[in-house]
């Protein structure tokens, strides 16, 4: 699964992010049954199978008492009610020993009858499970098949509509599910959990006109008296919440690969931009079967957009969810593109489906995997400085989390918290340094045993471990505990001198992180490069392994580069200050990518005229764009005129990626000059994209610069997703000027549709913030009522938002309506209106905050202008 791209900014990643534990709210479970409950099955019903074993909180896999055979499900959603009705058949075999009570996951189902092929003497439901007792026990290797009819209404949680009725487009409903990490138990009762794999069935019924996609084959399709049956059938077995159906109008581009069927789906009002999003899966398909050695196994693969999806993708066989914020239009150039992604999720297909993590403490067996092959894919299609960048990126995201757990951790609670940095990018980052150690053909090699040998199985980081030292010869045990097993990465500190009489050069490195039983004092190798005026390279690589340790390393003459891990091998932070005149070669050497980026940074925020003219060059000449872009970061965070100068001297950029940070840079000063910057982007540039940004930047500026109107204006711009509207709402906010309200809830009233889920939620935030300073209260009155009319809204991502935004009203009157959602069976509304009360508690208004803070900043500035004048003519004197 690929969370959302700000989930590791928040975070994955989150993320994330990610799909949002519902409780139970009104749906009442009944058994229909004619004698009592067993206290046995009682109890087993009661108890979450994967619950830990030991009273340390730790989580292990859970037991495997059954084989689990094939899991067919047949159901009938009723696209109006949101509900369904379903038939789901379990075939399974007891494994060692004889079988008395078969328990099932199941969460608030409604269960009509269960039968068996084997006789059943009672049989519970439970809170989170189905505990049904034969009336004799069950022998090992006997098949038996248990047969439950139910009907269910999944409270946003593993299965998912999306309608007209919603908000959603006309001619747009669908649904979908989303089983990972064990969300299908909300939906159809079965075996959910990764360390079982079994052959599926789907068997859906949907109003004539619609289409349904599961995993596998399409075996069955037919329509009578306007009701079509899909019957999909997945004929290789993989786990229970790889299962998938999306089922709706959807429309569709074909392509092949070979002779493996590929398909593109969108709902029909995302249509017109699908194909930009489907540009690289064949050529991607193509590159993995090359690097892995082993064929694609499934057969067919395809790609479905929905609506509001709960993370960017999720990997099910043979039939990946994507979220539609992977869509673009071509106008936003190179800044959106879908193919790390599309990248992502074709590579799960063997990561997480051919074989599959056994229990969430091995997820980076997932998704670390997924990561890494994503950098490898950009690797093979757009060159060595784009796969080092993205690993050096990665990498900042890795540190920047400082998390001390390690990536095998068992003191989850919620297998959700397992999806974040440690499983993606520290996982990825393993693998870039087995392969950086052990060389790509080797590694490679390894890796396409560890696929072969294990196809079709669960797995855990002992199975590819033992693979790599089989293969290597190398004991592995170190490397695994310190990176895997551990937390935490190498903090270096390296200072460098030079003996001119020795002609040796000296490295002093320090590991500085706090060493503990969770993180450890690492032993790596780690390369060294020295580049002298004639250009000549000395590589050298030495083991770090102590907390300080000298290195030296003679050479024929003072290297004008010292550059530490140059190939980017290891993962760390490097705190290594380099005198100007190193700092200065290191960025003009042409070769050296990564060198470059590091000296770059380690010019930002300088503000002495040499440095600014030298990131004001990378900026404009640099042959890389992430150069160009950490050029304009450094040159924002030096704050002076010079640099704000360099930057509206560089705003003319080929590359739409540089050209959007300049302008994001340009955002971050609060100056005249910066403000007729931003104008003319609005005015002039054809990137709705970078026009958002300037828009957004805009809204800190004071009344007299025509704020309101320029706001006003970008409000009414058309423009993809609603970006550039989005932005003017968001520079309000920033405003706070009262002012804007009439023309937000105007626009707010009569454009909901263009808007997507979050940014419409955002937007009525905005509006409740800009709104409870007006006077008279009469106009707070129709706010309070506009929002209150939208706590019921049929978007479930809406609800909570509205609640957030009547407690930013500060109406107090709002209170007793807030109160009615404090006990709401749905966490996430409870959690939001307890929120909302407790902010309801008056205070200043925002508006004479902002004229506050500005007028604040502008006092400043004048007293930095007078504090100057007086410096200069201290130095005529």
């Amino acid at each position: 699964m690929k969370p959302p791209l700000f989930l590791f900014v928040a975070t994955c990643f989150a993320s994330a992010i990610f799909a949002t534990e519902h409780t139970h709210n009104g749906w009442e479970i009944c058994a229909k049954k004619h004698h009592a409950y067993s206290l046995r099955a009682q109890w087993e019903a009661s108890v979450r199978p994967d619950d830990p074993s030991a009273g340390n909180g730790r989580k292990y896999a859970r037991d495997r008492e059954i084989d689990v055979l094939h899991q067919k499900i047949e159901f009938t959603p009723n696209f109006g009610m949101r509900t369904l009705e379903g038939i789901s058949t379990t075939t399974f075999k007891p494994i060692a020993k004889p079988l008395r009570t078969l328990k099932l996951d199941a969460v608030g189902l409604r269960v009509e009858q269960i039968e068996s092929t084997a006789e059943i003497e009672d049989w519970h439901v439970g809170e989170s499970a189905i505990a049904i007792t034969f009336k004799s026990e069950i022998e090992p290797d006997a098949e038996t098949s248990v047969t439950v009819n139910y009907s269910a209404q999944p409270p946003e949680n593993g299965l998912y509509f999306r309608t007209e009725a919603m908000g959603y487009p006309k001619g747009d409903d669908h649904l979908w599910t989303q089983g990972e990490p064990e969300k299908h138990r909300y939906w159809f009762p079965g075996y959910d959990y990764p360390n079982e794999r079994f052959t599926t069935e789907v068997i859906c019924h949907v109003p004539e006109g619609m289409t349904v996609l599961s995993n596998g084959e399409l075996v069955g399709q037919k329509t009578e008296n306007g009701v079509s049956t899909f019957h999909w059938h997945q004929k290789k077995e993989h786990v229970n919440y790889l299962i998938s159906v999306v089922a709706g109008y959807l429309k569709k581009l074909d392509d092949k690969y070979g002779d493996l069927e590929l398909a593109f789906y969108t709902p029909p009002s995302e249509f017109a931009v699908a194909e930009n999003s489907f540009r690289d899966t064949a050529k991607i398909l193509e590159f993995f079967e090359q690097e892995l050695g082993v064929k694609y196994p499934w057969a067919k693969y395809y790609n479905i957009c929905v609506s509001d999806f709960v993370a960017g993708g999720m990997e099910n066989t043979s039939v990946t969810t994507l979220t539609t914020g992977t869509l673009f239009s071509a106008d936003s150039e190179n800044l959106r593109t879908s193919h790390r992604l599309d990248a992502h999720e074709v590579a799960h297909q063997w990561f997480g489906d051919l074989l599959t993590c056994r229990d969430w403490t091995q997820l980076w067996l997932n998704e670390g995997f997924a990561t890494y092959y994503t950098h490898l894919y950009e690797l093979h299609k757009s060159g060595e400085d784009d796969f080092l960048y993205g690993l050096h990126r990665d990498a900042n995201r890795v540190t920047g989390a400082n998390d001390e757990k390690p990536i095998t951790w068992r003191g989850y609670k919620d297998p959700m918290e397992q999806f974040d940095e440690r499983a993606y990018p520290k996982g990825s980052w393993v693998l870039h340094m087995l392969r950086s150690q052990l060389g790509p053909e080797l590694y490679r090699k390894c890796i396409t045993e560890y696929l072969n040998r294990h196809r079709n199985q669960t797995v855990e980081t002992s199975d590819l471990k033992a693979v790599f030292e089989e293969l290597s010869g190398r004991n592995l045990d170190e490397f695994f505990d310190q990176w895997v097993h551990h937390g935490g990465s190498p903090k270096l500190k390296i200072a460098f001198s030079w003996d001119q009489t020795k002609k040796q050069a000296k490295l002093k490195i320090e590991q500085t992180q706090k060493v503990s039983e969770k993180v450890m004092l690492f032993d790596f190798p780690l390369p060294v490069r020295f580049i002298d005026k004639d250009g000549n390279a000395t590589d050298e690589t030495v083991r770090v392994h102590l907390e300080s340790e000298d290195f030296t390393f003679d050479l024929d003459q003072k290297p004008e580069i010292a550059r530490i891990d140059p190939d980017l091998t290891v993962l760390k932070t490097v705190d290594f200050k380099l005198p100007n005149p190193m700092l200065f070669a290191q960025l003009a050497n042409g070769d050296d990518m990564l060198g470059r980026l590091i000296a770059v940074k380690q010019l930002s925020g300088r503000k002495d005229h040499q440095s600014i003219e030298k990131l004001k060059a990378t900026l404009n000449g640099d042959e890389f764009y992430g150069a160009r872009m950490v050029a304009a970061d450094s040159l924002a965070a030096a704050k002076s005129p010079e640099a704000l100068a360099a930057l509206i001297d560089s705003m003319e950029q080929d590359d739409a990626r540089a050209r959007q940070k300049v302008v994001q840079s340009i955002g971050k000063f609060y100056d005249d000059a910066a403000f007729d910057a931003l104008v003319g982007v609005v005015e002039s540039e054809k990137n709705p994209e970078i026009v958002a940004d300037a828009v957004a930047a805009i809204g800190k500026f004071p009344e007299d610069k025509n704020v309101q109107e320029i706001l006003t204006k970008a409000l009414a711009r058309e423009s993809y997703r609603n970006r550039i509207a989005n932005a003017a709402i968001r520079a309000m906010a920033s405003h706070g000027d009262p002012e804007f309200v009439p023309v937000l809830r105007e626009y707010l009233g009569e454009n909901e549709a263009k808007f997507v889920s979050r940014d419409y939620g955002n937007a009525l935030v905005t509006l409740a913030r800009l709104s409870r300073d007006e006077d008279p209260d009469s106009i707070r009155d129709g706010i309070r009522y506009f929002l209150s009319s939208k706590l019921n809204h049929p978007k479930a991502r809406i609800r909570p938002t509205v609640i957030r935004a009547l407690g930013e009203l500060s109406d107090p009157r709002a209170v007793p309506v807030l109160q009615t959602f404090t006990d709401a069976g749905d966490t996430n509304l409870a959690k939001a209106a307890t929120d909302a009360i407790a902010k309801l508690n008056g205070g200043k208004k925002q508006a004479d905050e902002v004229r506050d803070l500005r007028n604040q900043v502008n006092e400043l500035q004048k007293q930095l202008r007078e504090l100057s004048g007086k410096v200069e003519k201290i130095g005529k004197n």
